[in-house]
């Protein structure tokens, strides 16, 4: 959905929160502008981007009931099934959706001439993880003084995304159970002494959400490291359970 004139409408009579202060908790005040929960078990998402709206749920009669009722409040233009959401297209399977960034990163290709780059099967050096989120966290340590080394690297990554622009996640809605995986390393580097975990959530046989960053905090001891990945780790389970 496209909300016309979105700017001319911005001001609400209503009471709206979209996210409570940490601490805070206000029976029913929760998000209910992003998503709604019927008695019969029906979910309706809505997702809000400037003036683009991407309405989905588990019952395309609420759906539509949804775009009709948004429609009469405001004057808005059905796009129909949606093709490209901010940097991801969505391609639709027998078996469910496809989620790439094919066109995204082939912008960012073509930006840095690496567009027709040899091609490498890593993003990373092979001695180390093989996951992107991992490489890129590693190199935005070194945004405020790179050096070549840094350039190389991120040459890689680039050559990477070459050879793999077709890749996406695909979810076809089996199994329907949430599973998390963690993991953390302990001074792998002599440069650093914080410990660097991992997380992903599975949902519908792929990931759903995914996370690679360096801890403030230091350890004495892997297992230490481990532990506090692993609390970490249900933290974020609960609140993906409960969303």
């Amino acid at each position: 959905m496209d909300v016309k004139i979105a700017f001319l409408n911005v001001d609400l009579e209503e009471e709206i929160y979209m996210e409570q202060p940490e601490g805070c908790v206000v029976p029913r005040k929760e998000k209910k502008s992003v998503y709604n929960k019927y008695e019969d078990n029906t979910c309706l998402v809505t997702c809000l981007y400037v003036d683009d709206m991407l309405i989905f749920g588990t019952s395309l009669e609420v759906v539509c009931e949804t775009k009709k009722f948004l429609g009469s409040k405001s004057d808005m233009k059905d796009l129909g099934d949606t093709e490209v959401i901010p940097g991801i297209k969505i391609t639709r399977t027998p078996n469910g959706l496809k989620l790439s960034q094919e066109h995204y990163v082939e912008k960012i290709l073509r930006k840095f001439e690496h567009f027709d780059c040899k091609l490498v099967s890593t993003p990373y050096d092979p001695s180390s993880q093989l996951d992107i989120a991992y490489a890129v966290g590693r190199l935005s340590r070194y945004t405020q003084s790179p050096n070549q080394d840094h350039w190389t690297v991120v040459r890689r990554v680039l050559k990477y995304l070459r050879g793999t622009i077709n890749y996406g996640l695909c979810y076809s809605g089996f199994p329907s159970v949430l599973e998390g995986l963690s993991d953390a390393n302990w001074i792998s580097d002599l440069d650093e002494i914080k410990f660097t975990s991992v997380h992903v959530f599975i949902l519908g046989a792929n990931a759903v959400s995914w996370k690679s960053a360096k801890k403030t905090c230091i350890t004495r001891f892997i297992m230490k490291a481990e532990l506090i990945a692993l609390k970490r780790q249900v933290l974020r389970l609960s609140g993906l359970e409960t969303s």
